[in-house]
């Protein structure tokens, strides 16, 4: 995510715990707030999806083939 999209968060915030905030900015704020955490998501989706798991008999299964097959199937 953009670093000044993370400020203006930060910024209207501070705002908000001040002196409130008007409709428009609150609006602003939660699509922020989203944005902010579907790129959290997809991050992690993405380090998982990079994640190789080692089995007892020694098979290696890579877990983003492995959900993201299971989720495409459903």
């Amino acid at each position: 995510m953009d670093p000044q999209k993370i400020a203006r968060i930060n910024e209207l915030y501070r705002r908000s715990k001040a002196e409130g905030l008007t409709d428009a900015e609150k609006k602003e704020q939660k699509l922020l707030r989203l944005e902010y955490i579907e790129a959290v998501r997809m991050n992690l989706r993405g380090q998982l999806n990079n994640i190789d798991i080692k089995e007892k008999d020694g098979s290696v299964v890579n877990l983003g083939e492995k959900y993201d097959a299971d989720r495409k199937g459903n």
